[in-house]
């Protein structure tokens, strides 16, 4: 849970903050690279450090993973102008990407299939409290202190969650000699930094059609399909390919990764709705979408008690219903609507993915041992980092053409529109959320009705 905080604050925390930072550093047009190499770093890192766990044990790769994440802590809240503050941001990254898989991976270990849903709805409260207490503590050190201190409040966290694990958590790891993959570890990063790339920036620094963005994507596929050829062969394979023949890691990915596209979808445009088209401040805009972090975990905590009698997959599916409802609620919502409506909307859709996103996790767990769990689970949370990727990439086109379609040309600025141009922009978003809930449904109906492990 302090390992877990340490990233959830860290990723709630610096958006209050961009107005100081830019106007201490400069660099207006480059800020949005503090979000974005962050998302690349810790997307790309995670299914690495999946394997490097199996290899030699959760609490080195742990350890590591805090490590690198204080250094680019310390380093961030020294940077001198918005390049180097965006170069520490991608070391950050480098480090998330190795606590939270690994955390979960741990969960998966040393907790029972009847145990883990209540320690994964601790985990979700977490990001939950930290969706409240992050935007806060950011607007505290800006207005009083220093937009550093955002960077620097990580390092008493980070300290004693090493400390934690360092004394109390032990593991046997058979120590052998391994065979690293290193041209699959090459190739699976390079590939992933071009796709997620070249999805976060389309659209935004270079258009879809763009020779640049033909040129990034194709690249990024050609070294995927590498990557695949690669591993075939590869004695000890970064990313065995026999994950993508289980259909229970299948459709746990599938859905993870449209979990990710929902979540990236709320938390970008729902805030956006309620400042320009209902009207209201920052701080009741955040309240409509922690209302999602906030239903999140309770229903992660309760989830346990569903799959252990209906399964995974039915509780997913379970869970998908209420992502529907709440994607219907957000099509009703309009100009003259309350934000508690907004919120309530949110609310539910938090309740459905509390519902699905842990049950597939722990499903995906369940099917694997000590020596392939963390792989499991670094490729299920890999999902989820390109399915934010690809919900930015899509609800950002979505919204622009629709400005486009309305006052002619692009308009990449949806903050300085008036609300009777971003009120049908965003409600084209909603639509796309909702579709996104019903692909929902056909992610979860790959997972086989019954797991091994459950049982």
């Amino acid at each position: 849970m302090l390992s877990t905080g340490l990233v959830a604050i860290d990723a709630t925390i610096l958006a209050t903050a961009v107005p100081s930072i830019v106007d201490d550093l400069g660099g207006f047009t480059q800020f949005p690279w503090l979000f974005s190499i962050y998302l690349l770093t810790q997307a790309i890192s995670v299914p690495l450090y999946g394997k490097f766990a199996d290899l030699v044990g959760r609490k080195p790769m742990m350890l590591l993973g805090i490590t690198i994440f204080l250094l680019g802590s310390v380093l961030c809240g020294a940077a001198w102008s918005m390049t180097s503050l965006i170069i520490f941001r991608a070391v950050q990254g480098l480090g998330a990407g190795a606590v939270l898989p690994i955390g979960q991976t741990i969960i998966g270990d040393i907790y029972s299939v009847a145990e883990r849903a209540k320690v994964q709805g601790y985990l979700a409260s977490v990001w939950g409290v930290s969706s409240v207490v992050g935007p806060t503590l950011g607007g505290v050190f800006s207005d009083y202190l220093s937009w550093r201190w955002i960077f620097f409040v990580n390092i008493p966290i980070g300290l004693a969650a090493a400390m934690v694990l360092g004394r109390r958590f032990t593991e046997k790891v058979a120590h052998q000699k391994h065979s690293i993959d290193y041209a699959g570890a090459l190739l699976l990063a390079a590939g992933g930094s071009l796709l997620v790339l070249g999805l976060l920036e389309g659209g935004v620094a270079w258009a879809w059609a763009s020779p640049t963005s033909i040129a990034v994507l194709a690249s990024a596929a050609a070294l995927i399909i590498a990557f695949g050829l690669v591993e075939r062969r590869a004695a000890e394979p970064i990313l065995p390919l026999w994950v993508f023949r289980r259909r229970v890691l299948v459709g746990a990915s599938s859905a993870s990764l449209v979990v990710g596209v929902l979540l990236i979808g709320l938390t970008s445009y729902v805030p956006l709705y309620a400042q320009g088209v209902l009207g209201r401040g920052a701080i009741v805009a955040g309240f409509a979408v922690a209302a999602l972090t906030l239903g999140w975990p309770i229903a992660a905590a309760l989830s346990g008690r569903l799959y252990l009698r209906f399964g995974f997959r039915d509780t997913a599916f379970f869970g998908s219903s209420f992502v529907i409802v709440g994607a219907g609620l957000l099509l009703l919502v309009g100009p003259q609507s309350s934000v508690l409506h907004l919120a309530a909307a949110c609310f539910v859709v938090g309740i459905g993915l509390g519902f699905i996103a842990s049950p597939v996790l722990v499903a995906a767990q369940s099917s694997a041992d000590w020596q392939t769990r963390g792989v499991v689970t670094g490729t299920t949370m890999f999902a989820r980092s390109v399915g934010s990727a690809l919900g930015i990439a899509v609800f950002g086109a979505v919204a622009n053409a629709a400005v486009a379609r309305q006052v002619g040309g692009s308009h990449p600025d949806l903050q300085n529109l008036p609300a009777r141009i971003l009120d049908p922009s965003i409600h084209e978003v909603f639509i796309g959320a909702g579709l996104a809930s019903l692909v929902m449904v056909a992610a979860i109906a790959i997972m086989p009705r019954r797991t091994p492990g459950l049982s």
